[in-house]
This record gives structure tokens, C-alpha cells and sequence, in this order.
């Protein structure tokens, strides 16, 4: 299997998982989350661009003026899509959050047919078509203008697609976009911390080994996903990312009791239909003579 693919595998499933994570933050404010995630990230990874000796050559990538703006972009996008995610899931939004990220693919499709000029083969839009009535009908079902869930599935979509066209490989570019809204994270800190607002080393030990660690839980899943985006087409990123709002959905039911009745369930499964389509297409296609077939992506 190709490796780009496995790293999205793997980073949808990661991400998949995070309602549980950040439950334990739950008496921590979503801002202060969010401070400590791109804190503790970038720490993370500065540390290790220095300890590999990669440092001057990070530097002379980096420190470009239109590199820095490109991932300054990216940088504000992730950051706003962060603050949303960890405040939906512990304010009891869950299954929203993971409707956000049913929603997500279909815009990273959407982006890569009309701005990348890739290419689905035929049969492909059958599940595209499926998904995209899954998601419109679990729409529908939420009863109201789902915010939460538009908000991740844009701020994360546009995420994506400028990650598809950056310079920089993974490594780089979120040590980057974290450097640059490091400073920012780090005054916020400071002052809620001077003001006695601050959560940590004030709210027990598990919450300030949880902050800390979430600079590791956010760096794997995220680099791995870095490299999915620039190793294969941006419609297959999309249709792998159903993967961790699955997930999501499912933890948000099952372990945090939040509604589910027929009518999501509905919804849910014509979303899987679709990926089990998709799924066939894929594996009938590569079994098929290679001249026959398109090249997914190809202008």
C-alpha cells in the first residue's frame, strides 16, 4: 500500500481518539488547551530539529517571506480549527464535531477537483455522491445550522489544501507554523498565569502531565498527516479522513452517552456504504490492466 496512505490511515484513527483525551482537560478553558497544545508542540519539535543537527537547514527554508506567509495561513486555520474541536467535545459536542469532519472530506474533494485539477474515475463519484447525501441528510437531522461542525469542517478543509501546495516537508512546516503563533500562546500563558487564572500547576498533576503531553499526542497525528497530504491526491486525503469522525461518533455515543437514534444511524450508515464502495473501486482498479486506468490527480 502506498505510504502516503498509511500515514493518513494512521492519522485519522489518532485523531479519532482525541474526545477521550481531552475529556481529562475538561476543567481546563478550550484557550488555555489550545496555548499548551501549541506550546508544548513547538518545543517539541524545535528540540528535535536541534538535537538532529537539522536547524540550519530549517533556517534556510524557512525564513522566507513567502514561505513564512503561506504557513502563517496555515498556521492561523489550524489554530482556529484546535480551539473549536477541544471546546465542542468538552462542552458535550461530540457527535457536532464529528459531523464537522464528515463534512471535511467532501471540501477537500471539492478543493482538489477545481483547484488541483484531480481526477476521480467514474465509478468513484458513486461514493462521493453517497457521502455527500449522508452528510446533507445527518444535516438535516441536527435540527439547526450545525456551527460547530461547519467550523472544523472549513477551517480544517482550507488547512489541507495549503498544506497541499506548501514548500516545506512535514517536519518543517509544522515546526513553522507552530513557531509562529508560538509567541502569541506563550504571552496568553503568561498573563493568565500572573493573573491566577491560569490552569496549570494549579489544578492537580494529571491535568499538568495531560497539557504537557498534549504536544506530543498533537505533533505524531499531525506530521503523519503532513505527509499523507503531500504524498497522494487531495481527493483521497478527503475520502480517508471519514475514518476518525467514525471514530469520533461512535465515542461521543457509546462512551460519553450522547444522542443517537434511528435517524443517525440512518445517516451514519449510508456514509460507511460509501466507503465501502470506495474501498471496492480502489482494490478493482489496481487489479485492472494500469493503461486502462486514469492516474487519480493527473491534469
Amino acid at each position: 500500500m502506498n505510504k502516503g496512505i498509511l500515514y493518513g490511515i494512521g492519522a485519522y484513527i489518532l485523531w479519532g481518539f482525541f474526545p477521550i483525551y481531552w475529556k481529562f482537560l475538561h476543567p481546563v478553558p478550550a484557550l488555555q488547551v489550545i496555548g499548551h497544545r501549541i506550546g508544548w508542540s513547538f518545543i517539541l519539535l524545535a528540540v528535535y530539529v536541534l538535537v538532529t543537527k537539522q536547524w540550519q537547514d530549517f533556517r534556510s527554508v524557512a525564513f522566507k517571506a513567502k514561505t513564512i506567509g503561506i504557513y502563517s495561513i496555515a498556521a492561523v486555520l489550524l489554530s482556529f480549527n484546535w480551539l473549536i474541536y477541544v471546546w465542542g467535545v468538552n462542552a458535550g459536542f461530540i457527535v457536532e464535531t464529528s459531523l464537522g469532519y464528515f463534512i471535511n472530506p467532501l471540501l477537500s474533494v471539492l478543493l482538489g477537483v477545481i483547484f488541483l485539477r484531480e481526477r476521480l474515475r467514474p465509478l468513484q463519484w458513486v461514493p462521493v455522491g453517497l457521502a455527500a447525501a449522508g452528510v446533507v441528510y445527518l444535516t438535516f437531522v441536527y435540527g439547526r445550522l450545525p456551527w460547530i461542525a461547519l467550523s472544523l469542517a472549513f477551517s480544517f478543509g482550507f488547512y489541507g489544501f495549503v498544506k497541499k501546495l506548501s514548500p516545506l516537508g512535514s517536519l518543517y512546516g509544522l515546526t513553522l507554523e507552530t513557531g509562529i503563533v508560538f509567541p502569541i500562546a506563550l504571552i496568553y500563558l503568561v498573563v493568565v498565569g500572573v493573573n491566577g487564572s491560569g490552569a496549570f500547576l494549579k489544578t492537580g498533576t494529571l491535568v499538568d502531565v495531560f497539557l504537557i503531553g498534549a504536544g506530543v499526542v498533537t505533533t505524531i497525528p499531525l506530521l503523519m498527516f503532513a505527509s499523507a497530504a503531500r504524498k497522494i491526491p487531495l481527493t483521497i486525503v478527503g475520502l480517508l479522513q471519514y475514518i476518525a469522525p467514525t471514530l469520533q461518533f461512535l465515542i461521543g455515543v457509546f462512551i460519553y452517552k450522547e444522542a443517537f437514534d434511528l435517524a443517525h444511524f440512518i445517516g451514519f450508515a449510508i456514509v460507511w456504504v460509501a466507503l465501502i464502495i470506495f474501498a471496492a473501486e480502489s482494490y478493482f482498479a489496481k487489479r485492472a490492466p494500469i493503461e486502462s486506468i486514469p492516474e487519480l490527480g493527473e491534469g
